[in-house]
């Protein structure tokens, strides 16, 4: 079964009424039963308002789907941003030969400062012997 046929089965099991819209309170009761975290009203209403490309007030299909990839965006850039975390190792908010070097140390795969400076030569978009946040998730995804 493919995504989308999933999707769809997650979409219709929330439909409740069937009606082929889902409306804010059966988006609660979805987050809540997916994430096992509670959304408030407002929460729902707000989403709601974001996602609703035709302006009734309730999540079709292909806004649903908006809604699901967009919280799997949510979770890979906040994933990205604790391995990101990981190597930032003085805080600097980048990636520096020297401290990509002590995360390999720690790692067990020591490389030379020379070795680091070509591996991240090869991801440094700007041109700036770092690697940004924003050139770490170029390079992960």
């Amino acid at each position: 079964m493919d995504k989308v046929s999933q999707y769809e089965r997650v979409f219709n099991r929330f439909d409740e009424n069937g009606d082929g819209k889902i409306s804010p309170a059966e988006l609660r009761q979805c987050v809540e039963e997916i994430g096992g975290e509670k959304l408030s009203t407002e929460d729902a209403e707000a989403a709601m308002a974001n996602l609703d490309s035709d302006g009734d007030g309730l999540l079709g299909f292909d806004d649903f789907l908006k809604f699901v990839d967009g919280v799997k965006e949510e979770d890979k850039v906040n994933d990205l941003k604790e391995a990101f975390k990981l190597y930032d190792v003085d805080g600097s908010g980048c990636i520096t030969p020297r401290s990509l070097e002590k995360m390999l140390s720690k790692l067990g795969d020591s490389r030379s400062l020379d070795e680091c400076q070509l591996m991240i030569s090869k991801f440094d978009l700007d041109g700036d012997g770092k690697i940004s946040f924003e050139e770490f998730k170029v390079m992960m995804l």
